[in-house]
């Protein structure tokens, strides 16, 4: 049928009126139905505007999948299985996925301007303890540089980090709907406000349908094809969310190391000069650092620990799944419902030329590389875990060197107060460390059976003259 001519008609209902427009020339109007009558040739006049109709009578099933095939899905699939309706999806996707990157970048910054924190307030303590411990003079020459350098630092770090706790409020939660392998179809929704995503129920048949690949048409193929692209921009987009939570984790755990800086030198100055001119000082370092201590861990207890153990569960889980190439290259068959699965070889040749078939072909190369793409997202996912774990790793280690400073400055005393604050401070470290190893220890041994993580760099010389496997890549070298 003309596209312009199924552009204003209503498919669907289509369906249930059983007719179709074949062609229309001359206000002659050719017209498949099911049922012919007088009064449906005047309501296909008046919605097509000819002057004649004729009919061309077929069965409810063939014209059903006549109507199907016009929408480009397959058998007892909704609308939104359609090739265009899922790229739809996939775009939606994507921006969601670059929305995500924003966020990561800004997190990124944010913890680069702690940094800058960290140590403009190193400037501060150096200068502040010249002031204490040596007085001023001709000393002021040396601690007023030092503290004006160190509080310059320290308002340009907080000023990079400050936008950032607003991302907080505006992260969707994680969820995903559970791709079927093609049994359902993943829908955009609420496109005018916020795109939201939901799954349709199975579709009687299409399990069936899918399972015989080898005797679907070529269009069949890129429509499931089409659906399995989509399934996994999805989860590359829920692995991208878990990966943003985990870096607002960091950002908090690096908030909490600023803020045990604060807290260190609060306590060590108390416990060292004990109550002198300075105490208001001193206590207003120990409120400080604690706040921001107890912000970061919120951080990260609040979402980003829960993102680390979903993540890895659910990437735990889909490399337990059957894979893509299972739908693809079906070795196994069954005759009859009730008869044993018996092998039969793929239809391909060694004395055959390499090569795709066409269209089809080409969309199983990008599915092929979707599948890959989500690999490497899930491997990603599971690398920034064991960042996640890393910087649990260094929080524990500043709190344990913080602790050890305290035992070894103060060694000999016997106030059963800072004792135990002392090896609290140990056993926390301690702690935390240990739980940033557990973190880490899965991501390393997962990534040593990839290949993607290697010093070289290879990129490939692209030949579309020639089979892909034939195409020549250019490797840099780091040694």
């Amino acid at each position: 049928a003309p596209m312009l001519l199924l552009l204003r008609l209503d498919l669907e209902k289509l369906k249930e009126e059983g007719w179709f427009p074949l062609r229309i020339e001359d206000g002659r109007a050719t017209v498949i139905s099911t049922e012919p009558g007088p009064e449906l040739a005047q309501r296909i006049k008046t919605i097509l505007g000819c002057d004649t109709v004729d009919f061309l009578v077929t069965l409810p099933d063939d014209l059903r999948r006549i109507i199907e095939h016009n929408q480009d899905i397959n058998p007892g699939f909704a609308p939104s299985a359609g090739r265009t309706p899922l790229a739809r999806v996939r775009t939606y996707l994507a921006g969601r996925r670059s929305l995500y990157a924003h966020y990561r970048t800004l997190l990124a910054k944010a913890r680069t301007g702690l940094a800058f924190v960290r140590t403009g307030f190193a400037f501060i303590t150096i200068a502040l303890l010249l002031v204490r411990v040596l007085g001023t003079g001709y000393y002021l020459f040396l601690e007023i540089p030092l503290l004006v350098v160190g509080t310059i630092m320290l308002y340009d770090g907080i000023r990079w980090y400050l936008p950032v706790r607003k991302i907080y409020s505006g992260l969707p939660v994680c969820t995903t709907t559970e791709p079927t392998g093609g049994t359902t179809v993943l829908e955009v929704y609420n496109e005018t406000e916020t795109p939201r995503f939901r799954r349709t129920d199975v579709v009687p048949g299409a399990a069936g349908l899918r399972r015989a690949w080898s005797s679907l048409s070529p269009v069949m193929r890129r429509r499931y094809l089409a659906s399995d692209r989509t399934d996994y921009a999805e989860e590359r987009t829920v692995l991208a969310c878990y990966r943003t939570r985990m870096a607002m984790a960091r950002t908090g755990l690096a908030f909490t190391r600023s803020g045990l800086a604060f807290l260190s030198l609060g306590f060590g100055l108390v416990r060292h000069f004990h109550a002198s001119r300075w105490l208001p000082f001193d206590l207003g370092l120990i409120v400080v650092g604690g706040l921001m201590s107890i912000e970061g861990f919120f951080w990260y207890f609040n979402g980003g620990r829960q993102a680390g153990i979903a993540g890895l569960a659910s990437v735990r889980k889909k490399f337990s799944m059957a894979t893509i190439w299972d739908s693809f290259f079906p070795h196994q068959f069954t005759t009859f419902p009730d008869a044993d699965r018996k092998w039969r070889p793929l239809p391909v040749k060694s004395s055959h030329a390499p090569g795709v078939w066409a269209t089809t072909g080409v969309a199983l190369e990008r599915t092929v590389l979707a599948e890959r793409r989500t690999v490497m997202a899930r491997l990603r996912t599971v690398m920034a875990r064991a960042r996640t774990g890393f910087a649990f790793i260094r929080t524990g280690r500043s709190i344990f060197l913080i602790g050890i400073g305290f035992f070894m400055y103060f060694y000999g005393s016997h106030e059963i107060g800072w004792s135990i604050f002392t090896y609290a401070m140990i056993l926390i470290g301690l702690v935390l460390m240990a739980d940033g190893f557990y973190w880490a220890l899965p991501a390393e041994r997962l990534r040593s059976q990839f290949p993607y993580c290697y010093g070289d760099m290879e990129i490939t010389i692209p030949d579309y003259g020639t089979p892909g496997r034939f195409w020549k890549k250019a490797v840099f070298s780091n040694e």
